[in-house]
């Protein structure tokens, strides 16, 4: 595999921002304020369509905030940028390349040569279990092994921030927590800044250092968690379970459960 990567610095600073529906203004994301530090794994939760989606767009650099500051290394985000690898909910695959060669895509514009590229991609595809079906075309894979080729094209590019859009959701739920394991496995051995967005907080508190809780829309930070356990972290670790109670209380599933 590749050499490790570092990861980078983000500040989100009084970020505000709307949508205009019909002529008004849609308020989606409410003063957030949040620092992640470099090489850190944060899973953001919160109510479906209270703006988590957005925020990544805004850090992916695919449309500028309201109001506030997105920055990486105390650079402003304006625009897309190589380093920041974004893996949405649905895998985007080019359907003229097969597997292999969507994988492989960003490498190859970096200019690896063809040696380098086959053995990232081999043990990429080996990675998600998907080695067998290397030169099978997106139209031939099932939808939870065309989200595994995205996680894979993401992966072997080794970015300084990954940026996960609840990636897992339309995975089995065998394969689902094999791949949790495979990408913490992936970013502890890269260093590479994670940010996830997931509807399931066993996964986030299996998976990140810490979890950012969000109220429904507009998106105001309600809590932080830091989820200070060693890796690789049992479900029923009381601690976990505890988080989990506390989060679920956040999040008001007590009250829907009542």
């Amino acid at each position: 595999m590749a050499s490790t990567s570092a990861g980078v610095n983000i500040a989100i600073e009084k970020v505000n921002h709307h949508f205009t529906l019909e002529g008004e203004d849609l308020p989606v994301l409410e003063n957030i304020n949040l620092q992640v530090e470099a090489g850190e794994f944060v899973a953001l939760l919160g109510p479906s369509g209270c703006g988590k989606s957005t925020l990544l767009r805004l850090l992916a650099g695919l449309e500028p905030p309201a109001s506030g500051l997105l920055a990486e290394e105390g650079k402003a985000i304006t625009a897309p940028d190589p380093s920041r690898v974004v893996v949405f909910q649905d895998p985007t695959l080019y359907p003229w390349r097969t597997v292999y060669d969507n994988v492989g895509l960003g490498l190859q514009i970096r200019g690896e040569s063809r040696p380098q590229r086959e053995q990232r991609i081999n043990a990429m595809l080996d990675r998600v279990g998907l080695r067998q079906f290397a030169r099978a075309w997106p139209h031939q894979l099932s939808g939870g092994m065309a989200q595994r080729a995205a996680l894979a094209r993401a992966l072997v590019n080794v970015p300084r921030l990954l940026i996960l859009d609840e990636p897992l959701g339309k995975l089995d739920s065998l394969t689902r927590l094999r791949m949790q394991q495979e990408i913490v496995d992936l970013w502890r051995e890269q260093q590479f800044t994670t940010l996830m967005v997931t509807h399931d907080v066993e996964e986030a508190l299996v998976m990140a250092n810490r979890v950012v809780v969000f109220s429904p829309r507009p998106a105001k930070v309600v809590d932080v968690i830091e989820v200070d356990l060693p890796w690789p972290r049992r479900r029923d670790d009381p601690k976990l379970v505890a988080l989990r109670s506390r989060i679920l209380d956040l999040l008001g599933a007590d009250r829907v459960a009542a």
